[in-house]
């Protein structure tokens, strides 16, 4: 029985003859149907066949031609291939048949073209319409605009081959090309490096930041006009700021201000992280009544928080919505949790992933906390290891656990019961306490992962754990 060819199958084996034939892939491209490029394309820049797709980049029919999801594995002489095809177009040494591309995407998550096109994830959808909503994805003034180049960067110290070719090619067209940068990583990187890297990507394109600097507040007053000109910003995380060794304490206090006063002109920020930066004690209020829209993240860990930051969090109206709290290694022990409470239940309606682990509350704590925590139904995650419990208030809080309907994970501690009194494991009171515990919370609902787990071992670092059954560590 003859079997049946889908134009998908067609399509790649047209393309894998050609492929065999650089010279007559290169001369057919006039007349290939523009339905064969996406094939033809991914397998030549599959391949590695540079003279293909230089030919292709430069006679390319469609106005996006998203190449990053196609860089998964870096390979540097196929990226010049078509950065070289792209200095073609912009001399206009480009095919006379084809339209010019409008944008190059070397953003390498997936991009629904090549689903569309080849029909690798989802089928074939050459009958289904897809094409015609593909090729007008630009509208009609953006035929008059220069060559969008979208990337995402991260810079270090030691670059990659690919992205130092790329950084170098950016810094001399930056000119003729409009150069977009999404996503910004920066590694303890000097802040004269930062600005130039931000004098060729300009930081109004920039919709999410990520900086692990170990900067003092001054240089990180210096950066702060930087900031101020990220109004697309999204998404900003900043980790290890630490504070001035000479200059007076009003000098680091205008030094914040400085930095912190350009959080107002982030309209679009949603997802905000803080990660050891040391002057956010005695700052919270300052940073938070600067936003201007809703945050739907919020991660502040690894620092100490005063009375007064905590209390401000439920007056905050720009966490009233918010979806994600990560409070991780914030010592609670000391601190009224009253405010977090407060700010628990303003949220229970939107809330769905809240992490206190480290946070090292007792019980005193947690009882203030469960009636708010009782109410969060939206709750998909809760993180609460590194905190000392008794058995009995773990019990008492699992058991107002059943409007926890939408719950994946959670994780709590092993209770101060399943340690002796020199804080090692008693395995004995493990294997016997994690299963009540379990049983009390499958009194009231079925939960679908959740861990018992003790702290870390002195000796190995690793967490004994009762999920399952039981899992200790290798000491």
């Amino acid at each position: 029985m003859m079997s049946v060819r889908t134009p998908a199958t067609l399509r790649k084996q047209a393309s894998q003859a050609l492929l065999r034939n650089e010279d007559l892939a290169i001369s057919a491209l006039e007349q290939l149907p523009m339905e064969l490029f996406p094939e033809l394309f991914k397998e030549a820049f599959k391949g590695r066949h540079t003279r293909i797709v230089k030919a292709m980049v430069a006679a390319w029919p469609f106005p996006c031609l998203p190449v990053g999801t196609l860089m998964k594995t870096p390979n540097l002489e196929t990226f010049q291939a078509v950065l070289d095809a792209v200095d073609m177009q912009l001399a206009r040494k480009f095919h006379p048949r084809r339209e010019k591309i409008k944008e190059l995407d070397l953003r390498k998550g997936r991009h629904d073209f090549w689903t569309i096109w080849t029909g690798t994830e989802d089928g074939d959808c050459s009958e289904s319409g897809d094409e015609e909503r593909v090729v007008k994805v630009l509208p009609r003034y953006a035929m008059r605009r220069r060559l969008k180049v979208l990337t995402d960067l991260c810079l270090r110290l030691r670059l990659d081959e690919e992205q130092a070719y790329f950084l170098q090619w950016a810094q001399q067209k930056k000119g003729s090309v409009q150069l977009c940068c999404v996503k910004m990583k920066i590694w303890a990187l000097p802040l004269c490096t930062i600005k130039e890297v931000l004098s060729v990507f300009h930081p109004r394109h920039i919709e999410e930041l990520e900086m692990n600097m170990g900067w003092d507040v001054s240089t990180l007053a210096c950066f702060a006009p930087c900031l101020g000109h990220m109004r697309s910003l999204r998404k900003l995380s900043l980790a290890h700021v630490y504070k001035n060794t000479i200059g007076t304490g009003n000098r680091q206090e205008k030094c914040v201000r400085k930095f912190v006063s350009q959080f107002s002109k982030l309209n679009c920020l949603q997802h905000l992280s803080l990660n050891a930066v040391y002057f956010l004690k005695h700052h919270m209020k300052q940073v938070l009544r600067c936003l201007s829209s809703p945050l739907e993240t919020l991660s502040i860990t690894g620092y100490r928080l005063s009375q007064s930051d905590l209390n401000y969090l439920p007056c905050c109206h720009s966490l009233c919505q918010l979806k994600h709290l990560d409070m991780r290694g914030v010592v609670l022990l000391t601190l009224d949790p009253m405010p977090l409470r407060l700010l628990l239940e303003t949220v229970a309606h939107s809330l769905q992933s809240l992490d206190l682990e480290g946070c090292r509350m007792e019980d005193t704590q947690l009882t203030i906390l469960m009636p708010a925590l009782s109410r969060c139904s939206q709750l998909t995650k809760v993180n609460l290891y590194g905190n000392a419990f008794s058995v009995a208030i773990l019990k008492d809080l699992l058991l107002h656990t059943a409007n926890w309907s939408k719950m994946n994970r959670e994780q709590y501690p092993a209770p101060v019961e399943c340690y002796d009194d020199f804080g090692y494991i008693d395995t004995e009171r493990f294997l016997h306490i994690c299963p009540e515990l379990m049983n009390a919370v499958e009194a009231k609902r079925q939960p679908k992962r959740i861990v018992f787990a003790t702290d870390t071992c002195r000796k190995c670092g690793v967490r004994c754990v009762y999920d399952l059954g039981p899992r200790f560590c290798p000491c």
